[in-house]
């Protein structure tokens, strides 16, 4: 059956806490609500209860479950770890280091997202977050004149993005180096708002466009022995008692 209420339809989309971090991490895995639901032993139509409405409160043994499907913890659930440094864990068992061909950091770096851009400053560079989109092969972001995501407009930057899994002490991270450039014609200015998935996080009125042809994309992934048994086997991951926010301009 397919699922009526998909996550990136206008009706029925997550509103609650727990609901949006339930939704983001079974989207993370490629799981439809109704997977989620069968792997969690609950009725489909409860698991959209617990992502549409604000109030939901489920019983222990349910958010446990949901954690073991979703291969995460009650806590990151409940939204108790917020403002935790991520990656705070111990190492995965047996891990492996392998390197990104440019390919697999064009795939993970397209169409938008957070990163972080190292802006050149007299006294060094000065690395800040900035949501960010990829269109027409660039990665552009919209910031505000003068900020510090402003000044690197002219300058030969490095952007990275990266993403860390907890429950398996896994990750990946794509550095990109190019050429920053402020974004003035406005044909171009209208296509990069046209295309922009949403405005920037910080708020405010932040109309500059800077844009970065990336010269060199070079990335780095970490798997484990659990994250490749997990995936391979079909299993749901550890059990919630295995597995141990940013400001944007």
């Amino acid at each position: 059956m397919t699922d009526p209420f998909p996550l990136n339809a206008t009706q029925g989309s997550p509103t609650g806490d727990l609901g949006r971090r339930i939704a983001v991490r079974r989207t993370a895995l490629d799981l439809s609500r109704e997977e989620t639901a069968a792997q969690t032993g609950v009725a489909a139509s409860y698991l959209q209860y617990l992502e549409e409405f604000p109030g939901a409160a489920p019983g222990r043994s349910v958010l446990l479950r949901l954690a073991e499907v979703l291969h995460t913890t009650v806590t990151d659930l409940a939204g108790g770890d917020s403002d935790r440094t991520p990656g705070a864990g111990r190492a995965g068992s047996a891990p492996t280091f392998t390197e990104l061909t440019a390919q697999e950091c064009r795939e993970l770096l397209s169409t938008h997202g957070v990163g972080r851009i190292a802006v050149p400053t007299a006294s060094g560079p000065v690395i800040v977050p900035v949501n960010y989109s990829v269109v027409d092969d660039a990665i552009v972001y919209r910031t505000a004149p003068g900020a510090m995501p402003s000044r690197a407009a002219g300058c030969q930057v490095t952007f990275e993005i990266d993403r860390i899994d907890e429950a398996f002490a896994e990750g990946w991270s794509v550095l990109a180096l190019g050429r920053a450039r402020t974004v003035t014609d406005p044909d171009d200015v209208r296509r990069l708002t046209d295309h922009a998935f949403s405005t920037p996080w910080a708020g405010g009125p932040r109309e500059e466009w800077v844009r970065i042809d990336a010269l060199s994309l070079t990335g780095r992934r970490i798997t484990t022995r659990q994250g490749t048994f997990a995936e391979a086997s079909g299993t749901d991951g550890p059990s919630p008692a295995d597995s141990a926010g940013r400001n944007v301009d």
